[in-house]
């Protein structure tokens, strides 16, 4: 492990954590330029999703050494896991984009509730970010803008939530950044193990891949479905194009440099 794979991996990790300072700009923008460019920024992260996760990570896990097995199983296994936090514990984010309606069902419980997803997922995209940059500096460096450009969108929903379940903004702001450090221990968790076990680092940038097309498949899409977020078919193909152009400048960028 190098010392540019330990400063990578906790920069990354730290930008992640700076984007959540988004919501101190954004929560107080209009609604109505709230509404209009949610769409567009939630269909370029489905592009940066995809792309990162077919045209880097996928990509890479093979080159890595990794049998195909091995490769597509733990790309299941992401999917797969991604599901279960969901649905099985029921910590799903809620990425809705205009705040639910008010209801008798305790909506404080479900704002800790949103926390302790918050919590897991930040922690999760830790690992995920570790294990790019112990692969290669320029892969961690694109999935870190994949995962930066998904939080943008989840840290206003994640407000969102936060203050319709009771909290006032202040503390909304300040739990949702306290969150959002978790990504940090997430990070330094996964260097640590690398030094202590040999890590499938195939398997696991397969399993990132998993947990990206499931976020962008099963998050992020259906939102673009929802009347408040509907766009033009050629806008909406436009920002997706534009997320997915993106991985793949990256691309080019790392066979300039090689």
């Amino acid at each position: 492990m190098t010392p540019i794979t330990v400063f990578g991996t906790l920069a990354g990790a730290t930008v992640v954590v700076l984007v959540a300072f988004v919501s101190l700009f954004v929560f107080y923008m209009q609604d109505s330029t709230l509404r209009r460019w949610m769409p567009r920024l939630i269909a370029v992260a489905v592009g940066v999703l995809l792309g990162d996760a077919f045209l880097h990570l996928l990509p890479d896990a093979l080159d890595s050494g990794a049998s195909a097995s091995v490769v597509f199983m733990a790309t299941l296994g992401g999917i797969l896991c991604f599901y279960l936090i969901e649905h099985v514990l029921h910590w799903q984010h809620d990425h809705r984009l205009e705040e639910s309606p008010g209801g008798d069902a305790g909506p404080e419980s479900f704002a800790r509730m949103n926390l302790l997803g918050d919590a897991i997922h930040n922690f999760v995209d830790g690992i995920l970010i570790a294990g790019s940059f112990l692969t290669d500096p320029v892969l961690g460096v694109a999935t870190t803008i994949a995962i930066v450009v998904h939080e943008i969108p989840q840290e206003i929903s994640d407000i969102a939530v936060l203050v319709h379940g009771g909290y006032s903004k202040r503390r909304a702001v300040f739990l949702n950044v306290l969150c959002a450090t978790a990504c940090i221990a997430g990070a330094i968790a996964t260097l640590l193990l690398s030094q202590l076990m040999e890590l499938s680092l195939g398997a696991l940038l397969a399993f990132t891949a998993g947990g990206f097309i499931y976020i962008a498949t099963t998050d992020l899409m259906p939102l673009l479905r929802q009347a408040s977020a509907r766009l033009s078919l050629p806008v909406q193909a436009t920002a997706t194009l534009v997320g997915v152009f993106s991985m793949q400048a990256i691309l080019w960028l790392e066979a300039l440099t090689h």
